[in-house]
């Protein structure tokens, strides 16, 4: 199955204090840990989601700005796949720098034609900036975006949705590191800790 990588780099990172891509974490920016974490999956494209072209221009990924401007999350989601060259579209967060490698491959293995979400769930919550999305959620995506019902999982009732939920994951990931988010300085503390050890 053909697919894409993402990488969401919006939200105004105003628990930081600065732009959370940018903080350095075991040597490098945290956007840096995310791409080196989704080199390799077999994807044809990597693609960046961003409003600030000219802070990530060195990164040297291909970027696209909101189709829909202010629209969260959701908006970012949308426009990933809405860019997409390829008819799923693995969607990740920019800080989000313990990404498991093997749990991403072992989603990418779960395409199939039916299938238009793929997501992992923690405590029941699916983790829709961890997750593939299917060419057949732009529409559904839209309408939501269009009346401001921004909830980045409110679709999913009207899709086919493969939930990964914490006994199929775990092997992988047992402590669910993947879904941990570097949002505040606290955080950004507890990702040196579990990366050092």
């Amino acid at each position: 199955m053909n697919f894409s990588v993402a990488i969401i780099a919006g939200g105004q990172s105003s628990r930081m204090g600065r732009d959370k891509s940018f903080v350095e974490l075991a040597g490098q920016p945290v956007i840096k840990h995310v791409m080196e974490r989704v080199e390799g999956l077999g994807q044809a494209e990597t693609i960046l989601i961003t409003n600030h072209m000219a802070a990530y221009a060195h990164l040297d990924l291909p970027m696209f700005s909101d189709v829909l401007p202010d629209k969260g999350s959701l908006g970012g989601i949308y426009t990933a796949i809405y860019y997409s060259q390829q008819p799923h579209t693995l969607v990740v967060a920019c800080d989000m720098p313990l990404l498991n490698t093997d749990l991403l491959r072992y989603m990418v293995g779960l395409l199939d034609d039916e299938t238009d979400v793929i997501v992992p769930t923690v405590e029941g919550y699916p983790q829709g900036l961890h997750a593939i999305y299917g060419k057949e959620c732009l529409d559904l995506i839209q309408q939501r975006l269009e009346a401001n019902r921004l909830k980045v999982i409110g679709f999913y009732g009207d899709v086919q949705v493969r939930y990964i939920d914490e006994a199929e994951y775990q092997p992988i990931d047992p402590h669910g590191h993947s879904f941990f988010n570097v949002n505040t300085p606290e955080d950004l503390e507890r990702a040196r800790q579990l990366i050092g050890s």
